[in-house]
């Protein structure tokens, strides 16, 4: 019992790149910079979209959510990261890696219902029902919508999480990890963890794997109905629209589904560090340069903002 209640009292030491010095100080400045120019494109698109009347859609409503999500999912981490990376001692407190557990599994959660389900729905009614979209969408559903990624994300960390917290680590303390993650616990546990195990494969195929399937139904039925649109300019806007979401998909759920879907003691230790860090650090810079470089309206918003601030600052 002594043993057991080692790392409650002693916290954890979070490898990450440690064993490879020259690599985590190159890491540590890509990972700061990337940080850096993830919170500015977010914190933009949310500011855009809130002040720009004309972005008042449901669309813009959904991606302020993700956002905002990916805000607060990459915050989770980062810092944490950044600190162990930046520093010779390693070691993470107990209550400071549950903390980083469970909010990073609930706001994860919500990414993948905010990401796939409810932004794939929302762009299906905008493009094979577009005369019925408004009726589709009104402001009371997306708000529900919105509200039912966040408490899905939350229910989720709360169950998976207390589960796995449950499992006696025998005294080991070292997380050979960029943070602390439900397979990573899982593969640290000193006894059989095959319920856990399941347990996390069933959450992770509702989680994953549905809204995958999802996702393409609604893209096979967008594919049909952008090919029989008369207007050349209409098929462009719209698979420009959706090929956007559809790569932030395909990046997101792609590192994901390799960490979670597998059995936690089998994945590769410095492969698992790499694909933690696309989906966590990586993939929330992607959604706003995705969503900005290739959006017209949103460009379009922004220069507007621009030089209307810069017309004000001329007149005062």
């Amino acid at each position: 019992m002594e043993e057991s209640s080692n790392s409650s009292e002693k916290g954890f030491l979070l490898l990450g790149f440690s064993d490879q010095p020259q690599l985590e100080r190159i890491l540590f400045v890509i990972i700061l910079f990337v940080y850096i120019l993830s919170l500015l494109g977010n914190t933009a698109i949310i500011l855009v979209s809130c002040l720009d009347p004309k972005l008042h859609t449901p669309m813009y409503f959904f991606l302020c959510n993700l956002s905002c999500v990916d805000i607060c999912f990459t915050t989770s981490v980062a810092p944490q990261l950044l600190v162990t990376m930046s520093r010779k001692d390693k070691n993470m407190s107990y209550g400071a890696c549950v903390t980083q557990l469970y909010v990073a599994m609930g706001l994860g959660s919500s990414e993948c219902v905010v990401l796939l389900a409810v932004m794939a729905y929302d762009r299906y009614a905008a493009v094979c029902r577009p005369l019925c979209y408004t009726t589709i969408m009104h402001p009371q559903l997306c708000l529900s919508l919105a509200s039912t990624a966040w408490l899905g994300g939350l229910i989720t960390s709360l169950i998976q999480c207390s589960l796995n917290l449950q499992l006696p680590l025998c005294g080991h303390r070292k997380l050979d990890h960029i943070f602390c993650e439900v397979p990573v616990l899982i593969r640290l546990a000193c006894v059989d963890t095959t319920f856990n195990e399941v347990e996390l494969f069933v959450a992770s195929v509702i989680f994953l794997i549905v809204p995958v399937s999802l996702i393409l139904v609604s893209y096979g039925c967008i594919t049909q109905a952008v090919l029989r649109m008369k207007s050349a300019a209409g098929r462009r806007k719209a698979f420009g629209t959706c090929s956007s979401h559809l790569a932030v998909v395909i990046i997101f759920y792609g590192t994901i589904i390799f960490m979670y879907l597998q059995p936690a003691k089998s994945s590769s230790r410095i492969r698992g560090k790499f694909v933690s860090l696309s989906y966590t650090i990586v993939t929330p810079l992607l959604n706003p340069i995705i969503y900005t470089l290739r959006n017209k309206d949103v460009k379009g918003a922004v220069r507007t903002l621009v030089m209307g601030n810069a017309l004000g600052s001329e007149r005062g």
